[in-house]
């Protein structure tokens, strides 16, 4: 609650306040402050205190006013528009409009809001497992086997391997072999994370301008960095089986797209998982009109068993391989992969020497020895056990809120539909200390949702759960 001292009025904490989240992307461009009236009430103020409150945003050029609608985070300039199919999106502007994507800056509020500290409360809205639940003693011993003084002086006086460690390649290798996809240790190249395997691809298979095919709902990062590459961004409807088969097919004829970017295991947000009949379907569209299919797999530790894959199915011909070891391991160690196609490998490479030269071989060895002893494969068992408690815990919370949920719940995430608009929700939910993550975020257009995404081994709280439905109903008054 706000309280005037002697050193700083009303006013002045509450523009402070807007400020400082707007700055640390807490609030992404485009996300609508609460009405005049709705944040007097909240913040315990006059209404006159808002106005000349919102006017200091307004001055500092963090906010702008829009007519008959109200303050909205300042939006920044992209170079693309977000193409779409008529139909697609009845919500969304008519074909041809010039909709544009979701930017970096606001592809990104989230991720930076998991760099500043909210509260030592568990974040509902975050990516990744609690550090407790990553907490091991086979990661520290693993460095320390890789980094003995004469192994620490060779491996750091000079570069690394370019496709990255030759034994962790080969360790890869088998472990793609267990999930039906066909790698030789030369197909695969290490990455700084699943990221920058997803930007090496990008880079390689792209030019300014090219038309890609992205799922809706996805991660905006994704949509944010195809935009800033220049690309042309077209938004496929994600069901629970797997893409809009119809849209993909008229993206096809109208606009010739080279790639498809897909999450088929655990989709994020939905946690879905791609269907045999649709994966077939869309290795077909893409036989036919000659795109590539970039496949996420980062959230392949988590998955299910015997789980549909396009590059299983498709024996990386038109398909490449992406995965990395940020979900289930070190979210800092930062090292990803991906498996591609003979002809490809080397255009791959090329992309990869001229951004990063090579990969830490430090880290990659550790990780070869986690894979190598059977340490990684036990600890994802158990990871996957303590996720599953925890996702019918949560499941269970949820509803008794009052949410339901989009998508069936599955892997790390849930879909949950609130009723209320979650970007006004998560401004509350700061409030109280807990950072959303609003399903606007996961559109190519910043569009208000009902939905958002939770992160089931950080939503058992009830205490969580029940300011949730507090906050939740005050929205519906």
């Amino acid at each position: 609650m706000l309280m005037k001292t002697a050193a700083q009025s009303l006013t002045e904490q509450l523009s402070a306040r807007f400020a400082e989240r707007i700055r640390n992307r807490l609030l992404a461009p485009g996300a609508r402050l609460p009405s005049v009236r709705q944040c007097a009430q909240l913040q315990g103020v006059s209404a006159s205190t808002v106005v000349a409150a919102y006017d200091q945003l307004l001055a500092q050029g963090l906010v702008e006013a829009r007519k008959n609608r109200g303050f909205f985070v300042r939006e920044t300039p992209l170079a693309r528009p977000v193409e779409r199919q008529p139909g697609v999106r009845p919500e969304a502007a008519p074909a041809g409009a010039n909709l544009r994507p979701a930017g970096p800056v606001n592809a990104t509020a989230l991720i930076c809001g998991m760099f500043h500290s909210i509260s030592d409360k568990p974040q509902p809205g975050m990516g990744v497992l609690p550090a407790e639940w990553l907490e091991s003693t086979f990661l520290p011993a693993a460095v320390r086997k890789v980094t003995g003084a004469r192994a620490l002086q060779d491996l750091s006086l000079q570069y690394g391997e370019p496709k990255g460690d030759a034994g962790l390649r080969a360790l890869l290798s088998r472990k793609l072999a267990d999930l039906n996809v066909q790698a030789s240790a030369g197909q695969v190249i290490t990455t700084i994370g699943a990221t920058h395997a997803l930007d090496i691809v990008s880079r390689t298979l792209l030019r300014a301008g090219d038309a890609v095919m992205v799922e809706e709902p996805g991660w905006a990062v994704e949509f944010a960095r195809l935009a800033a590459l220049g690309m042309r961004i077209l938004p496929v409807p994600r069901g629970p089986d797997g893409p809009d088969l119809e849209v993909m097919a008229r993206y096809c004829e109208a606009h010739k797209p080279k790639l498809y970017v897909s999450v088929s295991v655990l989709h994020n947000p939905t946690g879905a998982c791609l269907s045999p009949g649709s994966a077939h379907r869309v290795l077909q569209l893409a036989a036919r009109h000659q795109f590539h299919i970039v496949e996420d797999d980062t959230y392949s530790h988590l998955a299910p068993e015997h789980a549909t894959r396009l590059c299983a199915l498709d024996g990386l011909q038109r398909t490449i391989y992406v995965s990395g070891f940020a979900k289930i391991l070190a979210p800092n160690w930062r090292v990803g992969y991906l498996a591609a196609p003979p002809d490809l490998v080397e255009p791959l490479l090329d992309t990869k020497l001229l951004g990063t030269l090579t990969t830490p071989a430090l880290l990659e060895k550790a990780l070869a020895v986690c894979i190598e002893q059977g340490q990684l494969r036990r600890h994802a068992e158990r990871i996957r056990i303590r996720l599953a408690t925890a996702r019918d815990r949560s499941m269970k919370l949820a509803l008794q809120s009052g949410c339901t949920f989009a998508a069936e719940p599955a892997g790390l995430f849930g879909w949950v539909d609130t009723g209320v608009d979650t970007d006004q929700l998560a401004q509350r939910m700061l409030d109280e200390g807990y950072l959303l993550a609003p399903g606007a975020l996961f559109h190519a257009t910043r569009t208000p949702s009902t939905l958002m995404r939770i992160n089931f081994a950080t939503t058992q709280e009830p205490l969580f759960w029940r300011v949730l439905q507090a906050q939740m109903a005050a929205l519906r008054r």
